[in-house]
């Protein structure tokens, strides 16, 4: 039987999750307001009390993810943490836009406004709603273009968490999800928050085709790694003889971005050749060009694999 938890252990979980967020923003360079962080955390929970998501889970946990998304995987400000923090709270609870004014001052409020207006699904039951909604989305983006982030990390943890839907909302939100959420992601270089949210819209929409290419993605990923290692052997060797700052990543395909090139391509998965991805970063020595730089690293590289 399935533990119910005392409300003392959802208190630990909550303030855990609050606490990693706040040691987040205090790792940035945004400056440290931390006083109103820490008054919208306390107002968002006193006014979503005692209300639980479909999960089952205190409903704060979810203001409190969007706002570390918000801070950690877009790097946001207080001004956008606090907003998504609360940004619920007056379309679920019985404060106003007003309430929020006076407590949190003008900035704040607009942004949650921005957010109630174009909360909800794009696609309503009929067209002309989803039509403005998606027009109220894109005028935001000229006003604010925080309200667009924020609802942007709002979706984000709602694909992240979507098992809990019933089947039927899954299929509205992935269809919305791929229709607006991804491409605007992309149009803003975001593109990480892109990647997965297009890869979490094929889970939900293609379950089968996605597991069995996860599946084939963690078979070949033991080869893959060993082909990252011995790649990059000697282009360390030579960008340290160089005395440069760098970090070399790698990054292995989604399971979404193999299906689309399988596609596209009309091709078997052992003909996917780049499920390898390897980036160089590098930081231009003081007082040299940082053109200069990638060039001579660019010109190692080949002459290492011709």
């Amino acid at each position: 039987m399935e533990h119910k938890m005392t409300p003392e252990e959802e208190k630990q979980i909550v303030d855990a999750a609050f606490k990693n967020l706040l040691d987040g923003y205090l790792a940035s360079n945004h400056r440290k307001k931390v006083e109103i962080i820490e008054k919208a955390y306390k107002f968002a929970c006193e006014a979503h009390k005692g209300i639980r998501r479909r999960s089952g889970e205190p409903y704060i946990l979810h203001p409190i993810a969007v706002a570390t998304i918000v801070s950690q995987e877009i790097g946001l400000g207080s001004t956008s943490i606090c907003a998504a923090l609360l940004h619920d709270v007056v379309e679920d609870t019985d404060y106003t836009v007003e309430d929020l004014e006076a407590q949190f001052g003008k900035k704040i409020a607009q942004i949650v406004e921005g957010l109630t207006k174009i909360s909800g699904g794009i696609f309503g039951d009929k067209a002309s709603v989803q039509a403005e909604n998606f027009r109220k989305l894109l005028l935001t983006m000229s006003n604010d273009i925080r309200v667009v982030l924020i609802k942007m990390a709002d979706r984000l943890h709602n694909m992240r968490t979507l098992g809990s839907m019933p089947p039927a909302k899954q299929l509205k939100i992935t269809g919305e999800t791929q229709y607006i959420y991804a491409p605007l992601a992309q149009r803003l270089g975001f593109f990480l928050i892109k990647t997965e949210l297009e890869n979490l819209s094929f889970k939900y929409e293609q379950p089968s085709i996605y597991a069995k290419l996860e599946r084939q993605i963690l078979q070949v990923t033991p080869m893959l790694e060993d082909a990252f290692r011995i790649f990059i052997q000697p282009i360390t060797k030579i960008l340290d003889t160089y005395g440069y700052d760098y970090e070399i990543v790698k990054r292995i395909k989604s399971p979404y971005s193999v299906f689309k090139k399988m596609q596209t391509k009309h091709i078997t998965f052992e003909e996917v050749y780049d499920l390898l991805a390897v980036r160089i970063i590098l930081k231009p020595k003081p007082n040299e060009n940082e053109k200069a730089n990638c060039w001579v690293t660019y010109s190692a590289i080949t002459s290492i694999y011709t």
